[in-house]
């Protein structure tokens, strides 16, 4: 089989595999962003409408970003400590490596099926049906096919809950991967009952008045390497506090410091409370950053990467610079 008919057999077996299931565990990585998030509430609302036995979850810290505030199905959620430990089928979303499941990754190696939606090209494979797009533009595509593989019909929820998964992976339809199909898919979602101009606001461009005040400070301290056409920043615990800001409001800083013009690449490195440090690349030139994030036990796409460091801020920015 060529790739394409590998893929469509993982869909066909997918949803034979939640078809048969009597409860499906869903769970998408640690931090969800829109794509991880509205794809899974997709599915959790599409089974839900359709009378199936559906749990849905995320790692700890068990708290949703305020730019995600208008997706439905947010209340449906359970925290992770109610997931079943050792459920009978288990589904991830837009989660590269079995690691990003964080406290949850206990429960996905007792799964007796572990289906993996993805589109992720540096996806580990590390389910018994992996379901991998490395071409979609979001895992929200995957999701939408899988749905109607199950058969199920979209409700203005599962719709809404798309749309959103499509316009944040795609850079609301300015990044490469925005094709035909991305605008056929989008056309079709949006004749659902889904609130463009409010979803786009909330999701966008509306934040605090301290995360602004924060944002000035992260972009007067940003640093411009010209020879490698290189942009970086980083936002620390004590900034997070002093500015009384949550590490999920900075989400979108890396698509601020991503407009340098004299950047190909764009870097923002936040402290987590356990001094690890999440970095964010970006490239908008001929650079993989998936390549570096590799380097570095992360992964993602060619335009958009990240990984975990331990070493501190400093050594990271070194250690990027060498890769590049």
């Amino acid at each position: 089989m060529n790739e394409w008919e590998d893929y469509s057999s993982a869909l066909d077996r997918a949803a034979k595999v939640i078809d048969d299931a009597e409860l499906v565990v869903l769970a998408c990585h640690v931090n969800p962003d829109g794509d991880a998030l509205g794809s899974m509430l997709a599915l959790h609302l599409a089974l839900l409408a359709a009378g199936r036995r559906s749990v849905a979850s995320f790692p700890a810290p068990f708290v949703v970003a305020p730019h995600y505030r208008e997706l439905p199905g947010l209340d449906r959620l359970v925290p992770p400590s109610e997931v079943p430990e050792a459920p009978d089928v288990m589904v991830t979303f837009d989660c590269g490596a079995m690691n990003r499941l964080a406290g949850l990754q206990p429960t996905a190696e007792r799964a007796g099926e572990l289906i993996v939606l993805d589109h992720h090209i540096s996806n580990e494979r590390y389910g018994t049906v992996n379901v991998i797009d490395s071409d979609a533009a979001a895992t929200g595509v995957v999701v939408h096919r899988l749905i109607g593989r199950l058969g199920l019909p979209l409700t203005d929820g599962s719709a809404i809950a798309l749309y959103a998964a499509l316009v944040c992976d795609t850079g609301r339809f300015q990044y490469e991967t925005t094709t035909p199909e991305v605008f056929a898919l989008a056309g079709e979602l949006v004749g659902y009952d889904v609130p463009v101009a409010r979803l786009s606001r909330t999701l966008f461009e509306e934040h605090r008045f301290a995360y602004l005040q924060l944002l000035a400070e992260a972009l007067a301290a940003a640093e411009l390497v010209r020879e490698q056409r290189f942009v970086w920043t980083a936002v620390t615990q004590e900034m997070l506090a002093r500015h009384g800001v949550a590490l999920e409001e900075i989400e979108g800083l890396i698509d601020v410091v991503r407009r340098t013009a004299e950047a190909d690449i764009a870097c923002v490195l936040k402290e987590e409370a356990d001094g690890s440090v999440k970095v964010s690349l970006r490239s908008v030139g001929d650079s993989d950053v998936r390549l570096v994030a590799s380097a570095y036990g992360g992964g993602g796409h060619r335009f958009a990467a990240g990984f975990t460091s331990t070493v501190g801020i400093a050594e990271t920015v070194d250690r990027i610079r060498a890769a590049l």
